[in-house]
């Protein structure tokens, strides 16, 4: 309790001082240092030269051209003695706006009404309704929590809950569905506490830096602190900047002219931040309930957890300060000092101390006492309360389903406790921290720019942070706006302007259209760092409208697409996958936001005996319809990832997932073939096609196509899969003939008679096997 008081008067703190912050959007960033002599500009690497707004070039195929987008890319193509393809037909088009701008297929009667429409801005209306589309953010939101690194647990060998942590997922969620500039996405994220102190989805922005791989049980506090600093710095090299500044740490680049200098100076930036758990939320429904089932728990554990204290309160003295003793030595001189000698990395350790922290740690001193077998340290009374321990840690187990699941009532964040002054920071040799060199202070990439940063400490922070996203989302900032319409690009053509989307150093790779990549930053940042504009003028551009048809002489002439005179065709994403099929089985929830959920897993994942400190592996959902939220509302487990979404490719939470890979495995076609949970959403999906097709068999094959790829099938296809009707129906009665066989036969039909089950039965085969078509998990 006193660590729950200690840190909400922290935040209180803050909240209270809110003068001295600037509003980031409201004050312009301090002006540069003098202008660099443009020779000195000419010989930086190409990403750390201001962003030009380029010459649109004049192009033969001037009627194409619908934005200087296509201009930008139609003039290399021309150059190569190509033409762009042709338009996409429109359910095509349809298809891959829809799953690309919100994840999930349309429905046949989203693309009936747009192939329809002959209006002149029937593309206008049909992006800015996917735009508008609270999917958008949600789709949006995964590919950032991909470099966010998001999970709702800790990682390591204990995997603790996160409960926290799906405010932040929803924070950036909601951010996309407002169209936040991403100037102040970004400022929220880094140094929301210092500059919003009373916002409190500012401080859930600060969740970003939250999300690192923790180990609670670390017996080096400083080294934590080392580690915690060094994730977040090069997270946020990687994934705003678009620097490997991690290769700086143990020695200078060897690419790059970045210093292990450079390096620990822009980690001081970060020098004086702690993750907070228990601030506070906003009370609403979620808490309420939270806390009315936490209050059962209580309520039904509280004679268990009495006998616990009061063992404990036997030796608690003697047992904190075992607990204390066994953290390694430079952490101890800290631990041990008086309070009132703490300098700011004695706080700091002070701090992550109480926070790891409980009366499960208290519980060592009497396992050791009371399982040692050396007589100087066996404690024969000792170890009677350890073996009562244990019985009552099982006995409160049993009240586990009682626990909430997913929610919480407080706000995970990073802050700086309520104090200005930072530790000091050192230049590491070899990146140890145990053998510091010079001293540093905040300072940015020297190779980057000649700026210093304008830090103004505040009451309750040092303002470091502030200076920095300061600089980050500054105009004079060339990095942050070309990696970011960088990935957006990559993320519709399948390959980013730079190949290599967290790199632009040396070893990565050259933009291969440097005016294209300059057009739309410049752009993004005159349009006041707006996401959806960006997204919008891509979407209604010629390039994204092309056909995505094999054409042999662009094959011959540029055999990877580089200049995209074809629209490239790419598999679907793990979570694109899942989140479709539900939709076509007509299961998939439109719920948005809210705690994570735990979908049921396959019977062979052992979860019931496993236990991550007292958090069970996984608590499956009671209300069924959580089973079938969107993918990235699955409560994230970093030891346990979900398998369907794993068998395609889900980002790893480990660390900043800057680009999904796309494998082709054996596991995946086994796993859509022979999943349970997806042959159930095929007999739903089954289910689904007679009720809107009703009784005739060719409009059933029809209504299928429709739902799954947007289209009619033609001739063949309808006499192959009447065929496969036929003969799986002539299979299924063999094998039910005995009586042993069991027909799974579609699921949900209303209001119509099912008829001849077996033939029921091979429909549901045929929809299953036409699910597991490449057309399916592609998009074209």
């Amino acid at each position: 309790m006193k660590k729950k008081i200690v840190s909400a008067a922290v935040w209180g703190l803050a909240v209270a001082i809110t003068g001295d912050a600037w509003a980031a959007d409201e004050k312009p960033a301090p002006a540069a240092a003098e202008a660099e002599a443009p020779a000195a500009q000419a010989k930086k690497l190409w990403s750390y030269q201001p962003v030009k707004s380029p010459v649109i070039p004049t192009v033969k195929q001037q009627d194409w051209v619908r934005t200087p987008i296509d201009a930008l890319v139609l003039a290399p193509i021309e150059a190569k003695g190509l033409t762009p393809s042709a338009d996409a037909d429109r359910a095509a088009f349809i298809r891959r706006a829809t799953l690309d701008v919100l994840g999930v297929i349309p429905t046949p009667e989203e693309v009936d009404a747009f192939v329809n429409d002959e209006s002149e801005n029937a593309y206008e209306k049909l992006v800015d309704r996917l735009l508008a589309s609270p999917k958008y953010g949600e789709r949006q939101g995964r590919k950032w929590l991909d470099l966010a690194r998001y999970a709702d647990s800790t990682g390591f060998q204990n995997d603790n809950n996160r409960l926290n942590m799906w405010r932040y997922r929803d924070y950036v969620i909601n951010s996309f569905n407002q169209d936040k500039p991403y100037s102040r996405f970004i400022q929220e994220q880094l140094a929301g506490d210092e500059l919003w102190p009373g916002d409190e989805q500012a401080l859930i922005a600060t969740g970003f830096m939250a999300q690192f791989p923790d180990n609670s049980n670390s017996r080096d506090l400083v080294q934590r602190k080392y580690q915690i600093a060094t994730d977040i710095t090069d997270t946020v090299g990687k994934v705003v900047l678009g620097q490997t500044l991690e290769c700086a740490r143990c020695h200078n680049h060897k690419f790059d002219k970045i210093s292990q200098k450079d390096y620990f100076s822009f980690q001081s930036f970060f020098a004086n931040i702690a993750p907070v758990d228990n601030i506070p939320a906003k009370k609403g429904d979620i808490e309420r309930n939270y806390e009315l089932q936490q209050a059962k728990w209580e309520e039904a554990t509280k004679d268990i957890r009495a006998k616990q204290k009061a063992i404990i309160d036997t030796h608690r003295e003697e047992a904190l300060k075992y607990h204390k003793e066994r953290y390694l030595t430079d952490s101890r001189q800290a631990i041990f000092k008086p309070k009132e000698q703490w300098n700011a990395q004695d706080r700091w350790v002070n701090h992550r101390l109480a926070l790891v922290t409980d009366e499960n740690s208290l519980e060592s001193f009497f396992r050791e006492r009371g399982e040692s077998t050396d007589p100087k340290t066996y404690n024969k009374e000792i170890a009677a309360q350890w073996a009562e321990l244990e019985k009552l840690r099982k006995d409160l187990r049993k009240f586990d389903d009682l626990k909430p699941a997913t929610s919480s009532n407080q706000i995970s964040a990073m802050t700086e406790l309520g104090h200005p002054d930072a530790p000091p920071s050192f230049v590491f040799a070899v990146g140890d921290h145990e053998k510091p060199l010079e001293q540093v202070e905040p300072a940015f990439p020297g190779a980057i720019t000649s700026e210093t940063p304008d830090i103004k400490p505040l009451p309750f922070s040092s303002g470091r942070r502030s200076a920095l996203v300061k600089w980050i989302t500054s105009a004079s900032n060339p990095l942050t706006p070309r990696v970011y319409v960088n990935r957006v690009w990559d993320q519709y053509f399948g390959k980013g302007i730079v190949t290599t989307v967290s790199d632009f150093g040396k070893a990565g790779q050259k933009p291969s259209n440097p005016a294209l990549l300059d057009y739309l930053a410049n752009k993004f940042v005159k349009d006041g760092w707006s996401v959806k504009s960006l997204h919008r003028e891509i979407l209604l551009s010629s390039v994204y409208r092309q056909s995505s048809e094999y054409r042999e002489d662009v094959h011959q002439a540029d055999a990877e697409n580089e200049l995209l005179a074809v629209f490239p065709r790419q598999r679907l994403e793990a979570e694109q996958v899942r989140d479709s099929l539900l939709a076509a089985a007509g299961k998939l929830e439109d719920k948005v936001g809210g705690p994570s959920v735990y979908p049921p897993l396959p019977k062979a994942i052992n979860t019931v005996n496993v236990n991550f400190q007292n958090d069970p592996a996984w608590k499956t959902s009671k209300d069924e319809h959580e089973h079938n939220r969107r993918s990235l509302y699955i409560f994230t487990r970093r030891s346990i990832p979900y398998p369907i979404l794993d068998s395609f490719n889900m980002a790893s939470p480990q660390e900043a997932h800057s680009k999904r890979e796309v494998t082709t495995t054996p596991l995946q076609a086994l796993t859509l073939y022979n999943s349970e949970l997806i042959f159930d959403w095929s007999k739903s999906l089954a289910g689904r096609v007679i009720n809107e097709a009703g009784e005739d068999e060719e409009e059933r094959i029809g209504r299928l196509y429709q739902i799954l790829f947007s289209r009619q099938p033609d001739d063949a296809e309808k006499e192959s899969l009447q065929a496969f009707l036929n003969e799986q129906e002539s299979i299924i009665r063999a094998k039910a003939a005995n009586g042993k066989f069991e027909v799974n036969v579609p699921a949900g039909v209303k209001d119509k008679p099912l008829g001849d089950p077996v033939r029921a039965a091979a429909f549901v085969d045929l929809v299953h096997v036409v699910t597991n078509s490449n057309e399916f998990i592609y998009r074209f």
